[in-house]
C-alpha cells in the first residue's frame, strides 16, 4: 500500500475543496464511542453515524459536490442518476437545493421508503427490472433525450471527493481527541465511499489500515483486492444489504482502492441483522443493513481489533420499517 499521490484520480486537496462546498449544506456528523462496544471487542471503537446526514446517508455529500460542479449554463438540462435508493435521495435533495430537475432510475424492488423519499425531494422516478434491464443504459438514454448531466453513484472524481469528506472529518476528530486510528472500515458497493475515506484518512495517518466491508457473497472488493484486479462477485439472489449489491468495483474507485486499501472484510446477513439490532439497542439509532456491515464484521471477529483504535462508518439509515422491525426483534 502506498499513500495518495498526484497519479490517483482523487487527491486530498479535492476532498478539502469538497468540504468547503459542502460546509453550508451537509451535516458534520460526530464520532460516537460506546463503552459496551469497546469492552466487547477489546478495542477503542468510534462510529461515524451517517444516518444523521441529510437524506439519511453519506450519499448527499458526493451528490451535492458533483451537482455544484456543473456549470450554470449546463444546469438547465437537469440531472439523471441510477440508484437503489441512497444515491437517488442524495441527488434528488441536492438538485432541489440547487433548483435543478432530477430524474432517478431505480430498481422496482428498491425499498418503498427510498422510492417515496426520492419523489418527496421533487425528483421523477423511473423504475426498471434489476434482473433484466440495464439501469445505466436507461439513464444514458434519458440524459441524451433531455440534455441532462449523468451523475454516477460512485465512479466519478467529484462524487468520490464529496464522499471523502467523511474520512476528512474522521481524521480531524481523531486528531482533536489526540488519537491515531489503527483501522478504518467503510461499507463498499461501487467503492466511492471507501475510496474517498481512504484518501482523506491516509493523507493524515499514512500508517492506518483502511478496509472495505461487504455482505457475504457480494464480496467483489475483497476478491478484487486479493487478486489485484477488478473481479465480480459470484452471488446469486439478494442480500438484506440492498445498498451494497454492485457486481464489480468501479474503474475509477478501484484505481484508488487497489492502491490504498489493505483488504476487504465481509459479514453474513444474520451478522448484519445482529449489528443493526446492536446499534438500536445501545445507541438508539436506526442503521440500515448496508450501513452496518463494517460493524457486523467487527462484532463477528473478522477484524483483529484487540488493543487497536478503530473507526467504522455507519453509512446510512434508510430501511423499510417492516424489515427493520424484524431485525431488531
Amino acid at each position: 500500500m502506498t499513500n495518495s499521490s498526484p497519479s490517483l484520480p482523487v487527491a486530498p486537496a479535492d476532498i478539502d475543496a469538497a468540504a468547503r462546498v459542502l460546509a453550508p449544506f451537509a451535516v458534520r456528523t460526530p464520532l460516537l464511542s460506546l463503552p459496551a462496544l469497546d469492552e466487547r471487542v477489546g478495542a477503542k471503537v468510534f462510529l461515524k453515524p451517517e444516518m444523521l446526514q441529510r437524506t439519511g446517508s453519506f450519499k448527499f455529500r458526493g451528490a451535492f459536490n458533483k451537482l455544484s460542479s456543473i456549470p450554470q449554463a449546463a444546469r438547465g438540462g437537469g440531472v439523471v442518476a441510477f440508484s437503489s435508493g441512497n444515491h437517488a435521495q442524495g441527488v434528488a435533495a441536492a438538485a432541489q437545493i440547487l433548483n435543478m430537475r432530477a430524474t432517478i432510475v431505480m430498481p422496482a424492488d428498491a425499498p418503498r421508503s427510498k422510492r417515496e423519499r426520492t419523489m418527496g425531494y421533487g425528483a421523477e422516478v423511473v423504475l426498471y427490472d434489476r434482473d433484466r434491464e440495464d439501469r445505466e443504459a436507461i439513464a444514458r438514454r434519458i440524459a441524451g433525450k433531455h440534455g441532462a448531466t449523468l451523475v454516477p453513484p460512485y465512479d466519478d472524481p467529484q462524487v468520490i471527493a464529496g464522499q471523502g469528506t467523511v474520512g476528512r472529518e474522521i481524521a480531524e476528530d481523531m486528531a482533536a481527541l489526540g488519537l491515531t486510528p489503527d483501522i478504518v472500515i467503510a461499507p463498499a458497493s461501487g467503492g466511492g465511499l471507501v475510496a474517498g475515506v481512504a484518501t482523506a484518512v491516509l493523507s493524515r495517518y499514512p500508517q492506518a489500515v483502511v478496509m472495505s466491508a461487504e455482505p457475504e457473497g457480494f464480496d467483489d472488493h475483497a476478491r478484487s483486492l486479493s487478486v489485484g484486479r477488478r473481479e465480480a462477485h459470484q452471488a446469486e439472489g439478494r442480500t438484506i444489504c440492498d445498498a451494497l449489491m454492485a457486481s464489480i468495483p468501479g474503474e475509477i474507485t478501484f484505481a484508488v482502492n487497489q492502491r490504498l486499501l489493505v483488504r476487504g472484510v465481509t459479514a453474513s446477513d444474520a451478522e448484519v441483522g445482529a449489528a443493526v439490532a446492536f446499534v438500536f439497542r445501545e445507541l438508539k439509532l436506526v442503521v440500515e443493513p448496508g450501513g452496518a456491515v463494517g460493524l457486523a464484521a467487527l462484532l463477528a471477529g473478522r477484524v483483529e481489533a484487540r488493543g487497536k483504535t478503530i473507526a467504522i462508518v455507519l453509512s446510512g439509515g434508510n430501511v423499510d420499517a417492516d424489515l427493520y422491525a424484524r431485525l431488531i426483534a
